[in-house]
């Protein structure tokens, strides 16, 4: 397959223009002049205002209408509805179109393509850009979004190294440092250190939200429950999707929690002092270490 961008693609459709999605128009844009970017969302509000913010050029209606002559189809919609955005897409991409996803979950992503794409999934591209912020949607994106971010490509064994390699380019062209990973590592970090601090994070908010005194918890709370619940104020839509997705590694990952909860429980029960803070000076260590 020759490269029919030689630099950048020409027409970039976005599938799904929240925060992710549009700061990716942004960069691009800002990147490469001369490129069109063509929206789709369901929300027919966000996608007005990605139009009047000058993240895209133009609007569509349908799911056809945005694949149709799109050198690139970025698909940043919740886990949840990527495998529906597969199949009607499938019958309407260009023999040479490269397709491409932001999920946070890579393995149910990766079997809905192969399911849904026949032999364009060769032309697929799975990406995990490891950024994000406090508010969701398009009104929230911003062109240095991904600068000096992580974002992580997916090696499988069906992509062809061509629309490998434009991909990569592309999230470059954004300031983003590019990572690969296998799968079924990708899905076992990320549970770890994003889909479980985000279920810790609406527990505990949860927790305090559905006391009959909740005011009263919430008026008193200051700046280290701010750090800790901030992400708490995500998406629940795309979050409930994540979370089912990455249901195996999560339900694992919960226990190991439940049982270092259960050996704390046991340390204050029984007044020792010594275990306990050996316990939080362990995690401050590793916290120091890690943030330098």
């Amino acid at each position: 397959m020759a490269d029919p961008f030689q630099t950048h693609p020409r027409r970039i459709a976005i599938i799904g223009v929240g925060l992710i999605g549009g700061s990716f128009a942004l960069a691009m844009r800002e990147a490469a002049r001369d490129i069109s970017i063509v929206g789709y969302d369901r929300d027919e509000v966000n996608l007005a205002a990605a139009k009047q913010l000058g993240v895209i050029d133009s609007v569509v209606h349908s799911l056809s209408a945005a694949v149709k002559d799109a050198d690139v189809i970025q698909i940043a919609v919740p886990v949840g509805q990527i495998e529906p955005v597969l199949n009607e897409i499938a019958r309407h991409i260009s023999p040479t179109a490269i397709i491409t996803d932001v999920g946070s979950t890579k393995a149910n992503v990766i079997e809905a393509a192969k399911k849904s794409l026949g032999t364009a999934v060769q032309r697929f591209v799975p990406v995990h850009p490891i950024a994000g912020a406090e508010h969701s949607g398009v009104r929230s994106s911003r062109k240095d979004l991904f600068n000096q971010k992580s974002v992580v490509m997916i090696e499988t064994e069906f992509t062809d190294s061509l629309p490998f390699e434009i991909i990569k380019r592309c999230w470059q062209a954004c300031g983003a440092n590019i990572e690969t990973m296998s799968v079924n590592r990708h899905d076992s970090v990320f549970g770890v250190v994003s889909h479980l601090p985000h279920i810790l994070s609406f527990t505990l908010v949860y927790d305090i939200a559905t006391r009959v005194d909740a005011e009263t918890f919430f008026h008193f709370a200051a700046s280290g429950f701010r750090d800790f619940t901030r992400i708490a104020g995500s998406n629940p839509e795309m979050w409930k999707d994540i979370t089912l997705a990455n249901k195996s590694t999560l339900l694992l990952e919960l226990q190991r929690y439940q049982d270092l909860l259960r050996y704390f429980q046991d340390a204050l029960e029984s007044d020792d002092g010594e275990a306990i803070e050996n316990f939080f000076k362990i995690a401050r260590d590793a916290r120091r270490d890690w943030s330098e």
